[in-house]
């Protein structure tokens, strides 16, 4: 656990090196530890919104919680939203919690003993959200294996299982125990068609059914991002699951870059939006809090970014046709697990280099709210833009230019 002061405690400064700021957890610790009360509350004002007209509520959870927290040292924090009171909707308050890990042994190690051993080690978190009374869980991007597709050596897709495979009958087991809806992110392996991989998320029901399942709709060849090697673009569109909690749809990891993508689960009424993610800070941190937090506003509805932690070292080094040396790994995956809600407020990220659980209480009655308020759907030009994408689809489009008839003359 982190010290009152957000680095880790004495001894264990070297671990904290890797991925911490300064020996700190996160942005918000660093700032909290080094500015003035004043000072730290009109940071977080900027960095973070405001919920309701203030600053957003920390709320305390069981015992049973903080003592697998401490036991097994991952990092727990816990918000809620609130909302303007109604007089004819009742509350729709759901808890909601995102997992972030890294893998537990290296990857030389045989695959069975590498995903037993992530299992083995997100167990006791997932415990810690059903101690919580979680009622939808996240899990990260791949959960079961190390992110292994920039090494584009196609034994890694031994890791790949069907819908109602080894992980999906573990997930079920904790759900149904839980009375918990789990996002479980995996690589699929489609047995009804070639056997083909896909990077799917499984959407496990609070009574152990599956309800189904969405396929990453954008692929990412980018830097050491080679995953088209192993599976390609998606083909279930942008399903909205209907769960005893809510309408919750997961827009997997690169779609995050795609405004349309977000948009789509908005138009088919999604609440919530998962981002189940891998991604390195060399590549995208700066872009990490602002996407989701965008999507939110743009979309009325509540998003939960996962990200997972820590450096993977490949046997094998590779490289990625950019003129760079060959290496072993991506680079550090730097967590930063959050929410956003539809009125710009988001809470504090969870650590950069340490196995976490984020949990939110969310009244669902805010998305109407700021709909009603801000009037995006309302004032959208939707058959402005469908006329615009329909065009620009076509082989003979031709873009809306209007140039200046005197922009060659001389002055």
């Amino acid at each position: 656990m982190e010290g009152s002061n957000g680095k880790r405690p004495q001894g264990e400064e070297e671990e904290a090196t890797a991925g911490s700021i300064g020996g700190y957890e996160s942005l918000h610790r660093l700032l909290e530890s080094n500015l003035s009360p004043e000072l730290f509350k009109e940071a977080s004002r900027l960095l973070l919104g405001l919920n309701c007209g203030r600053a957003l509520e920390a709320i305390s959870l069981p015992d049973g919680t903080t003592a697998l927290a401490k036991a097994h040292s991952f990092d727990v924090q816990a918000f809620r939203f609130n909302v303007d009171k109604e007089f004819l909707r009742q509350p729709r308050v759901v808890r909601v919690g995102l997992i972030q890990n890294s893998i537990a042994v290296p990857t030389t190690s045989h695959f069975a003993d590498q995903k037993k051993a992530i299992m083995e080690k997100v167990k006791p978190m997932i415990d810690a959200a059903g101690e919580s009374g979680v009622n939808i869980l996240c899990l990260q991007e791949a959960w079961t294996m190390p992110f292994a597709f920039c090494t584009r050596e196609k034994r890694w897709c031994e890791f790949a299982e069907p819908i109602d495979g080894e992980s999906t009958q573990f997930l079920q087991q904790l759900a149904q125990k839980y009375n918990m809806v789990i996002v479980s992110p995996i690589l699929e392996r489609d047995v009804n068609h070639g056997e083909i991989v896909w990077n799917t998320a499984v959407v496990i029901g609070n009574h152990g059914n599956i309800i189904g399942i969405h396929r990453k709709n954008h692929i990412p060849r980018v830097g050491d991002f080679n995953e088209s090697t192993y599976y390609m673009e998606g083909n279930t569109g942008h399903p909205v699951f209907e769960t005893a909690y809510g309408k919750i749809a997961v827009n997997i990891c690169y779609g995050r870059h795609h405004p349309l993508n977000w948009l789509a689960f908005g138009l088919n009424g999604a609440e919530i939006v998962l981002n189940p993610s891998a991604t390195v800070g060399e590549l995208s941190e700066p872009m990490w809090p602002i996407e989701a937090r965008n999507a939110a506003i743009a979309n009325s509805y509540f998003v939960g970014s996962i990200n997972r932690v820590g450096t993977e070292v490949f046997p094998n080094p590779f490289t990625s046709g950019d003129g760079k040396p060959q290496h072993a790994d991506f680079g550090h995956f730097y967590g930063s697990s959050h929410f956003s809600a539809p009125d710009a407020s988001c809470t504090p990220s969870l650590s950069r280099y340490r196995d976490g659980l984020m949990i939110s209480d969310m009244d669902l009655n805010l998305c109407r709210q700021i709909k009603d308020k801000w009037g995006f759907r309302m004032t959208a030009r939707y058959d402005m833009y469908a006329s615009l994408l329909s065009n620009y689809s076509k082989p003979d489009f031709k873009p809306q230019v209007i140039s200046d008839p005197l922009i060659n003359k001389r002055a």
